[in-house]
This record gives C-alpha cells, sequence and structure tokens, in this order.
C-alpha cells in the first residue's frame, strides 16, 4: 500500500476522520475470538490464517443466463488448463481451458482466468471443476438477484431506531424493542440536549437509522445512504421497473399504504433528517446537527433499547447542511406523485438549509470529535455545494440554483467521478449522476458532456477491471476501509452509463462487480451475510453479535462487511492479518472493525446494485 500521504483526497479524508476514533469505535478490548463454524480469517495470506477452501473462485450466488459467467482459478502453471461444468447431477454440459494471467498483484495469487458465459442453460447446483479443484456450488437462472435486492434493503427496517422490530416482519430471532424512545434504562431521542456551547435547548431526533455497529445517527452517512436508496427507486422508474420496489415488496410495517416500500423505508430516514435541521428563531436557523450519538462509547454487546449512556446534538456543520439540502430536494422531486405534501415539506427543508449554507460556508465538524462516536470530519465542502445545487435545479429547474451547478469547479472537474470512487466525505459524484441522468434544463451540449464524463469514468472502471485476476472495479492500492463500498459504488457508475449508453459492456461490468463481492475473491468469500457457500457472518455490531454472545443473531442476510483494508486499524487485524495482501487483508471478526464493520453507506450500494441486477434477469 502507498504511503498515506499518497493516497487519494477521498480516502485520505475518510481515513483521517476514521483514524481519530478506531480504537474506541469497538468498544472495550475482546480477544478474537470464532464462532462455531464462521469462516473467520479465511485466506488472508498472513500469519496463521486457514487456506481457502477452494482454487476454483466463483460468484456462489451464480449467474445469469445471458450474463458474464467467469471464474478465477489459483493456479501458478503456466500452461491453459482444462476446465469442466457439470450440472448437480455430475454430467459435464460445458468445458473448455482458462488462460494464464500471471500474478494478481492485489492478492498476489498466481491466476487463471476461466469464461464460460457461452453456456446458456439455466439450473441450480453447478460446479466448475479444474486440475483438480471443484468449485462451490452455484446456479445459472433468471430471478437470481430477486432476494438480495429484498435482503439487502430490509437492512434498513433492522437498523431504525424509536421502532420495535416486529418478529412478524424479521423473525423472532431478529426482533428488539424500540431503542432510544426514554424507556429505563434508556435515555431517549425525544428531548436531546446539544454538547455544552452548542445549544440551550432540546431537540426531538427520534428515528433513523443507527450508522452502523453502534448507536450513533449521523447527517452526513445518513445523506448519500438514503440518497442512493432513492435514487435507485428513481432509476428504476425510469427503466419502467419501478413496481419491483413498489408497495408492498418489503416486510416493513408500511406496506400496503399505496406509497413504494422503498420510499416509505427511506421517509424513516428523511424524517430524522429534517429533524435534525436547527428550527425557525434559533441561532443557525436553517442548518443541520452534524451528529446525535452516545456521550461515550458503549461495549459489545449492547441492544439500543439497553443504552443507558447520554445522548448529545453536535455543533451544526456546513456538510451536514448540504446533505439535508440535496437529500430533501431529491426527496422533493421523487415523492411528489405520491405524497405532494410531504414533497412540498422536503422543499421547504431543503431551501432553508441551502440558504443556512450559504451563510454559513466554513462550519467544518472536527476530525477530533470522536468521543462516543465517529467524527466525520469534512473541512472541503465545495463538493457537498455542488451536489446540493445539482438536486435544487433538477427539482425546480430554478436558474439560482442553476448558477450554482455551471459555476462550481466541480461541474466540469473529470475528478468528480474518478477511479477512487464516491463517498459519504466525497458527494460531487452525486450531483454529477444526477444531472447526468434525470430530467433538467441544462444545454444540451453540457447535458452531453455530462453523459460522456459518467461513460469515461466507467471506461476507467473496466480497464482497472481488466487487468485483474478477480476483476475488481478498484485500484491494487485502494484497499482502505470501506473497500466493498467503494466497489460497489464504482458499480454504481458502470451501471449508470449502462443507463445512458445502452452498451452491454458496462452491464458486464456492474455484475462482475457482484461476482466479486459474492465469492470470486482471493479469500473465496462471499462478503454479504447468507449468501453463498462461505460468507461473513461475524460482522462489527453491537446487537447482532453472537461471537459474542450466543443468545444474539449473526447479521440478517443481505449484510454487507466493509471488507480488505491494507491499512489494518484495528488491534484485531494488526494481530491477525500481519504481512497480508491487500486484497486479503480481511477477518470476519466481531472485534474487527476496520475491516468488517457493516454500515448503512455500505449496504446502500449494495441494495442499488442488487436492484439493477434483479432486473437483467
Amino acid at each position: 500500500m502507498p504511503a498515506f500521504t499518497a493516497l487519494p483526497r477521498s480516502w485520505k479524508r475518510a481515513l483521517t476522520a476514521l483514524l481519530s476514533s478506531a480504537l474506541l469505535c469497538a468498544g472495550p478490548a475482546a480477544a478474537p475470538t470464532e464462532a462455531a463454524g464462521s469462516p473467520a480469517a479465511t485466506g488472508a495470506r498472513g500469519e496463521g490464517h486457514p487456506a481457502a477452501a477452494t482454487p476454483v473462485r466463483v460468484n456462489q450466488l451464480g449467474y445469469l443466463p445471458d450474463g458474464p459467467k467467469r471464474a478465477t482459478v489459483v493456479s501458478s502453471a503456466e500452461r491453459p488448463l482444462a476446465w469442466q461444468l457439470r450440472d448437480s447431477s455430475g454430467a459435464v454440459v460445458a468445458s473448455g481451458a482458462t488462460t494464464a494471467h500471471g500474478t494478481d498483484t492485489a492478492s498476489r495469487d498466481p491466476a487463471h482466468l476461466l469464461d464460460f458465459s457461452s453456456y446458456t442453460g439455466t439450473g441450480t447446483g453447478y460446479t466448475l471443476t479444474v486440475d483438480g479443484g471443484r468449485s462451490h456450488p452455484f446456479d445459472i437462472r433468471a430471478g437470481l438477484y430477486g432476494s438480495l435486492r429484498s435482503d439487502a434493503l430490509a437492512f434498513f427496517y433492522h437498523q431504525r431506531s424509536g421502532i420495535p422490530i416486529e418478529a412478524s416482519l424479521v423473525g423472532q430471532e431478529y426482533a428488539r424493542p424500540a431503542g432510544h424512545l426514554g424507556a429505563a434504562p434508556n435515555r431517549g431521542d425525544v428531548r436531546v440536549p446539544c454538547q455544552q456551547g452548542v445549544c440551550d435547548y432540546p431537540r426531538d431526533v427520534r428515528g433513523g437509522w443507527y450508522d452502523a455497529g453502534d448507536h450513533g445517527k449521523y447527517v452526513v452517512n445518513g445523506g448519500i445512504s438514503v440518497w442512493l436508496l432513492v435514487n435507485s427507486f428513481e432509476r428504476a422508474r425510469r427503466a419502467g421497473t419501478g413496481d419491483a420496489l413498489g408497495d408492498s415488496t418489503l416486510a416493513i410495517p408500511e406496506r400496503g399504504n399505496r406509497v413504494p416500500d422503498i420510499l416509505d423505508e427511506a421517509r424513516w430516514e428523511i424524517d430524522f433528517l429534517m429533524r435534525m435541521q436547527v428550527p425557525r428563531g434559533r441561532p443557525h436557523a436553517g442548518m443541520a446537527f452534524h451528529k446525535i450519538h452516545d456521550a461515550a462509547w458503549t461495549g459489545i454487546p449492547m441492544l439500543p433499547d439497553q443504552d443507558d449512556q447520554p445522548r448529545e446534538l453536535h455543533r451544526p456543520s456546513t456538510a451536514a447542511t448540504l446533505n439535508l439540502a440535496a437529500v430533501t430536494a431529491q426527496c422533493a422531486r421523487v415523492y411528489a406523485p405520491y405524497d405532494p405534501v410531504y414533497a412540498a415539506r422536503c422543499l421547504g427543508a431543503s431551501q432553508r438549509a441551502w440558504k443556512a449554507a450559504r451563510a454559513n460556508p466554513d462550519m467544518f465538524a472536527p476530525d477530533s470529535d470522536s468521543t462516543g462516536g465517529g467524527a466525520y470530519g469534512d473541512d472541503e465542502v465545495s463538493d457537498e455545494f455542488y451536489w446540493a445545487a445539482s438536486e435544487l435545479y433538477a427539482t425546480t429547474g430554478m436558474p439560482a440554483y442553476r448558477d450554482a451547478v455551471t459555476s462550481s469547479p466541480w461541474h466540469t472537474s473529470a475528478d468528480a467521478l474518478t477511479a477512487s470512487g464516491f463517498g459519504w466525505a466525497d458527494t460531487a459524484a452525486l450531483g454529477r449522476l444526477t444531472l447526468a441522468t434525470a430530467p433538467s434544463a441544462l444545454p444540451a451540449d453540457d447535458a452531453a458532456r455530462l453523459r460522456d464524463s459518467v461513460a469515461t469514468a466507467a471506461d476507467t472502471h473496466l480497464a482497472t477491471m481488466a487487468g485483474q485476476g478477480y476483476a475488481v472495479p478498484l485500484p491494487k492500492d485502494a484497499y482502505v476501509w470501506g473497500s466493498n463500498s467503494q466497489v460497489a459504488n464504482n458499480a454504481i457508475v458502470m451501471a449508470a452509463a449502462y443507463e445512458l449508453t445502452a452498451q452491454p459492456r458496462y452491464r458486464t461490468g456492474v455484475l462482475e462487480s457482484l461476482d466479486y463481492l459474492l465469492g470470486r475473491n482471493t479469500l473465496d468469500l462471499s462478503y454479504v451475510t447468507g449468501y453463498g457457500d462461505r460468507f461473513a457472518r461475524n460482522q462489527h455490531h453491537r446487537f447482532w453479535a453472537r461471537q459474542a454472545d450466543a443468545a444474539l443473531p449473526h447479521p440478517p442476510a443481505g449484510s454487507l462487511a466493509g471488507g480488505p483494508n491494507a491499512a489494518l486499524q484495528d488491534p484485531v487485524a494488526e494481530d491477525r492479518l500481519k504481512g497480508c495482501a491487500p486484497a486479503a487483508c480481511y477477518i470476519d471478526d466481531l472485534h474487527s472493525y476496520s475491516t468488517n464493520e457493516v454500515t448503512i453507506n455500505w449496504n446502500a450500494p449494495l441494495a442499488w446494485l442488487a436492484a439493477f441486477a434483479a432486473e437483467q434477469g
């Protein structure tokens, strides 16, 4: 991995914020342990880790009949290797020879590439055999991604704050009381005071989603997450497939209300974000408080209703305010056909937030504010200004927002869409994607330039994938905290390029990115709980913590682990992953928060991609 100072801006800013609170995030130190049957620490290319189960690496969920069907074989052989595709009865239904790739630099694996895309049969229980090795079984079928779409979206109901999680919707194992409503010993989020010196009044900030494995709620992480969910529906509606995300498609309390369930789920977070807005008549009215969380870190395990820590609102920030402006502008546009009153309320909140941010352009969240919750520091907000202006312009068409868009340096910068991807601290890409795909009154040549920039960025990702043994849309030096979310975000750019151009190569890139997340990787591991023969199940979390307490569950199906992080930024990773190759710096351990955390802004792009892929069948 390159020196920290050589990292692109997006990774550097994320790492700076996370490093400030890394050792606190897991709560009290605990010895690394494994639950029975866990694939913990598989194949890390470092010290003392069991080998992967097979050298033949596949998407352990499967492949679409008309999609790419590729696998990676770990072998140092210089000659091509014969392969056979067998159906569930063991009969050979296709065969061929691999292509020697050489060493994959990110994993240090000697790799061969295997392509069986010409096979269009369907069924379950297929396996690939190569040179004495056999893959995990997988399916080839249409409808392959339907359950992943539902499960990845269900993650957000599980993460809801301020509402009971009902057994009738999630099963008894995952049911729990409402968290942070004030029932003892919980202090609750209904009347939360500010930190000293921030404000002299309490706020009702109930609801929303818990950000990750802790009990904090952060506007900047909530902003990108809810934007991705609503954008997923907006894209599907343009494609004519919005019914798949419509009413009664998810197991949530609001089903049956004639509103698409994905919008009902997103509204749970949008309502919380609007509660975080400083009210009229108060200092900095219209701004958004940056975050709300416990005054001190809680330990593991800890159910939300048992959290006895005081809760605090943290000072408003420009970044949080612009997240609020962007998300509520998007809300006004997308929710209007279903609830015009709510859409109008969203637009009002957006315009107040925009005005407040313009008046307070340098209220930055400090990296030092990391007691009891993540800092999420951000002192570069020109990208957030561009994103918010783009959403307001797409929704209203007003000249003032158009001028803010076109005068922004991000409007013409190639850095809006880069190989390093986008994230909570780098949001210019969200504005670019909105302006490239949603109708607006931009001049035709300007709109065409934006569309071309999306395709150019997607081609960059495809070129990166073509040079690798595992076809990952991530440079070999980019395995940082949350690398799996970067893979997913870059795949979203390729999906947008496919929407804009209908070029099959972009669809192929999206599907092969999912192959990586679902098992075609150096660890022979699906990073999505419940998907594949061998999957992550001990993600860092306070109430999905069976590794710490056998009475608690593993994460529910559809939960995405953070993924390899070459910086080894927690004690478990430091102890057990010494010498790992960048793409192998992962351990499925509850206490490895820097490689194995779950968060809303990692599951959101997974849900986006699963919805896209489900349509392709």
